[in-house]
């Protein structure tokens, strides 16, 4: 996966983006009863050259959806980005802003899906309309080494995108796999119950659950 061989605007859907009509017209109603939100795709946050990827779900309706950077503004990013914090691929202090001078270090975090979905939930096709977008944001990391995925819809996409067997990898938390990119090289695939409110007030996912994940992940870069 060259990134030279990647045009940059392929990885970043316009802020109208059409090509979803039921997330459309859910974004339209977004911008028409809060008219000062994000409400439009997502991009990517932090660096092209970093050896991490983050791939979520989708946009949440009162966190991405409304700051315009992934995991901001919700639950999931409180727990995100202290363990981040806590494994050295963030600096600064997160206060659920985009302006709160947070950066990231050696990671870059996406979505599977970069509009928000009714319910957060999306479709398949548009899962799979929206791949068209993971895809060269993947490829245009020259340096990737990890992916971590936060659920099995993003873990199932990930796969997809780098053409593995999904019946071979099966979804689990603190799973772990080696994916073949088109250019030869090798990236683990980390996979993790996603960090949302509802799976941690379950305990689904707790946090020592989810800091291990990422334990693992520091380890394989760092080995």
């Amino acid at each position: 996966m060259a990134a030279a061989a990647v045009k940059p605007e392929l990885s970043k859907p316009g802020r109208d983006c059409p090509r979803c009509p039921r997330l459309v017209a859910y974004r339209k109603a977004c911008r028409a009863k809060e008219p000062t939100w994000f409400n439009a795709p997502v991009p990517s946050f932090g660096p092209n050259d970093a050896r991490l990827l983050i791939v979520g779900l989708a946009p949440g309706v009162q966190g991405a959806n409304r700051t315009g950077r992934p995991f901001t503004g919700d639950y999931a990013g409180v727990l995100l980005y202290a363990t981040l914090g806590e494994y050295g691929f963030a600096k600064g202090t997160f206060d659920a802003r985009i302006d709160d001078g947070l950066t990231l270090t050696d990671c870059r975090i996406t979505n599977a899906v970069r509009c928000v979905p009714p319910e957060n939930k999306p479709l398949p096709v548009e899962i799979n309309t929206c791949r068209d977008f993971l895809v060269p944001t993947i490829a245009e990391m020259p340096n990737l080494k990890a992916i971590v995925a936060l659920g099995g819809i993003a873990h199932a996409s990930v796969l997809t995108a780098f053409a593995a067997k999904k019946s071979a990898m099966p979804f689990k938390h603190a799973g772990q796999n080696i994916l073949a990119s088109p250019d030869g090289k090798s990236v683990a695939l980390f996979s993790s119950y996603h960090c949302s409110r509802y799976n941690t007030n379950t305990g689904r996912l707790t946090p020592p659950m989810f800091r291990d994940v990422f334990a693992k992940v520091r380890n394989y870069l760092d080995a």
